[in-house]
C-alpha cells in the first residue's frame, strides 16, 4: 500500500478520510468549529475523481435526511457538524438507528448550551452516548485525540457502521478539529456498485429490485408487539458492541495509585499531567477510553481495588464522571475536573485539579 504524509487540520483529515474511505455521499451545512470539512471536500472535488457526491444542504435536518436516503441505497454517506447542529440531527439518528442503517456522523464540539460559543467543548458526551434522540438506540462512538485518528476513524466507522447496521458517531472537539499535525494517509478504496453492495453488505438495500423480495427501509410499527420484536433486536446488537468493540489505551496504569480518565484533547493534556506527577512522585495512571459508547467498563472495574481514586477529566462538568462511578461503585472515590463553556484546561491546571481534588485526600 502507497503512503503519504501530509499536513493537515483534523476537520480536513475528516475530508480526506472521506474520499479515500470510498464515500459515497456527503451531505452537511456549514458550522464553526466544523467548517473546513465541507470546504475541504469542496476544494478536493471528489465527484470528479471518485464519484463522491459532495451536497451543501439548506439545514442540518436536511442533512441527516439525505443521509439517511444514501444509506437505504446500501451507499456509504456521511455528514459532519458541531453540537446544535448535532442537536438538530436527533430525529433523523433515531429513524436511522431505527431502520438500521449504516452511516457515519461527525460532531466537533463547541461550549453550549444554546448557541453557547464557537470555542471547543466536550459537552456533548451524553447526547452522543445517551442516544442522541428519542427511543431506546444507541450509536457507537469513537473519540479520536490526534489528526491522524481523525483521518482513522473515517474508514474504521464505516467498517464498523456496516457491520452493524447503525450509525457510527466520531466525537470530536474545536481543539482535534482546528489543530495541525502530519498524518499518514493511504490508498483510495474504491467505490461499490450497487452489484458490489449486495454481494459485500446483504440485499437489504434499496438498490432496485432485481429477482429478489421487495425490500422495505423503515423505522414505523404500528403493533406494538411487533416493535417490541424490534426493540428486543436492536439491544442484542448493542449489547454485542458492549462484547466485542470497546477500544481504549492505558498509560502507566500498571501501578498508579490515582487514574485520569480522558479522551479526546483532554487526554493528550492528561497525559503530560501522568509525566509531571510520576516527576513528582506520584503514581498517576491514564485511561484513554476510545470508543465511549461502548465504554470501557469492565477495564475500570478491574482496577478498582488497587487504585485509591479516579479523575474524570472533561472539558464540561463532569458527564463521562457518571459512567465511571457505574464502573466503578459507589464506594469508590471519582472526582471530576473541567473547564466548560468553551475554556480549554492546560496541563498544570489539570494537574493542580488532580492535587486538590484527589491525591490530598490520601497523601
Amino acid at each position: 500500500m502507497k503512503k503519504e504524509i501530509k499536513l493537515m487540520k483534523g476537520n480536513e483529515a475528516i475530508a480526506e478520510a472521506a474520499v479515500r474511505a470510498g464515500c459515497d455521499g456527503y451531505f452537511g451545512y456549514p458550522i464553526t468549529p466544523q467548517t473546513e470539512v465541507i470546504e475541504t471536500l469542496m476544494e478536493l472535488r471528489p465527484w470528479e475523481t471518485t464519484g463522491m457526491v459532495v451536497v451543501q444542504s439548506e439545514s442540518e435536518t436536511a442533512s441527516i435526511n439525505m443521509v439517511y436516503g444514501a444509506a437505504a441505497c446500501g451507499h456509504k454517506a456521511m455528514t459532519t457538524s458541531s453540537s446544535p447542529g448535532i442537536s438538530l440531527m436527533g430525529e433523523g439518528l433515531s429513524y436511522i438507528a431505527g431502520a438500521e442503517l449504516p452511516c457515519v456522523v461527525v460532531n466537533v464540539q463547541r461550549g453550549g448550551p444554546g448557541l453557547g460559543t464557537i470555542q471547543p467543548s466536550q459537552a456533548d458526551y451524553f447526547q452522543a452516548t445517551k442516544a442522541g434522540g428519542h427511543g431506546d438506540f444507541n450509536m457507537l462512538v469513537l473519540a479520536p485525540n490526534s489528526v491522524q485518528e481523525m483521518y482513522d476513524f473515517v474508514g474504521l466507522g464505516f467498517e464498523l457502521a456496516f457491520k452493524y447496521l447503525n450509525p457510527v458517531m466520531i466525537l470530536s472537539d474545536g481543539v482535534i478539529g482546528q489543530m495541525m499535525e502530519k498524518v499518514v494517509v493511504g490508498d483510495a478504496v474504491p467505490r461499490l456498485t450497487d452489484e458490489e453492495i449486495v454481494e459485500k453488505y446483504g440485499d437489504w438495500a434499496l438498490t432496485g429490485k432485481k429477482n429478489r423480495k421487495r425490500n422495505v427501509v423503515t423505522s414505523l410499527e404500528l403493533e406494538p408487539l411487533r416493535q417490541e420484536k424490534v426493540n428486543h433486536k436492536l439491544q442484542a446488537k448493542y449489547q454485542r458492541m458492549r462484547e466485542e468493540e470497546v477500544r481504549y489505551e492505558t498509560i502507566q496504569c500498571e501501578d498508579a495509585d490515582y487514574v485520569m480518565v480522558a479522551y479526546g484533547a483532554s487526554a493528550r493534556m492528561s497525559a503530560k499531567v501522568v509525566e509531571m506527577a510520576r516527576e513528582d512522585g506520584y503514581k498517576v495512571g491514564l485511561l484513554r477510553p476510545i470508543t465511549l459508547f461502548p465504554f470501557p467498563t469492565e477495564v475500570l472495574r478491574e482496577m478498582r481495588d488497587r487504585v485509591k481514586g479516579f479523575l474524570s477529566v472533561e472539558m464540561s462538568a463532569g458527564q463521562m464522571k457518571e459512567d465511571i462511578q457505574l464502573a466503578v461503585g459507589c464506594d469508590a472515590v471519582v472526582e471530576n475536573y473541567g473547564r466548560y463553556g468553551g475554556v480549554v484546561h492546560t496541563p498544570g491546571e489539570i494537574y493542580e485539579g488532580l492535587k486538590e481534588k484527589l491525591i490530598s485526600k490520601f497523601e
